[in-house]
């Protein structure tokens, strides 16, 4: 799916020309008068990045961010403004936003902004497309299996989880045998990156 720059800015014309802008650079764009239509159609699973402005009537671009937020969209958002301040700018920061641009900025330096944001979009939903994944091969485990993988994880043999868990040797193989096939995994360093991927596992 190509990635979409979603603009909301409620000055009419200078959204029209913006999106002239980055049209003629090649970029799929979609705009939009105000926060809440933009909330209003918006599919989490279409990527892209937000561009913002920063005061709205409605709902301000710091109060979508964090409507947003609670409904975990994980969106890049460049804010743009005429009116930004530094403590603005630190709030839109520290709140996740990739980038805080005041009018008036270089076209192609926005551009380039936008493609950086795509980039970091296709990386975390790469990221999440993985992590549900495994999440799927875990969810094929039982309660027992989920519990000898801890354990294997954690570094313990078969011997030692079979008196952690006050199981038989050959019943703690059998469990592993399951959680190999299971986990679609072929060795124990494949188990280990899928626990470290899944937070199973923590390295430092």
């Amino acid at each position: 799916m190509r990635p979409t720059v979603f603009l909301v800015d409620d000055d009419d014309a200078y959204r029209r020309s913006l999106r002239f802008l980055l049209e003629a650079a090649d970029l799929a764009v979609e705009d939009f008068v105000s926060a809440p239509a933009f909330l209003e159609t918006y599919d989490p699973q279409r990527p892209g990045c937000l561009l913002l402005d920063v005061r709205m009537p409605q709902m301000s671009g710091l109060e979508l961010q964090e409507q947003l937020r609670r409904r975990q969209v994980i969106l890049p958002i460049i804010f743009i403004t005429g009116h930004g301040n530094v403590p603005m700018s630190v709030k839109a920061m520290k709140a996740g936003a990739m980038d805080f641009i005041e009018k008036p900025f270089d076209g192609q330096m926005l551009v380039e902004r936008i493609k950086q944001a795509f980039a970091q979009d296709a990386k975390r939903r790469q990221h999440q497309a993985r992590v549900d994944e495994i999440g799927r091969l875990c969810a094929r485990l039982t309660s027992r299996e989920r519990e000898v993988m801890e354990l294997i994880v954690a570094g313990q043999t078969n011997k030692q989880i079979a008196a952690t868990l006050n199981l038989s040797h050959r019943t703690v193989e059998v469990h592993r045998a399951r959680i190999m096939d299971k986990m679609e995994c072929e060795s124990l360093s494949e188990l280990l990156g899928l626990a470290v991927e899944c937070g199973m596992l923590v390295t430092d």
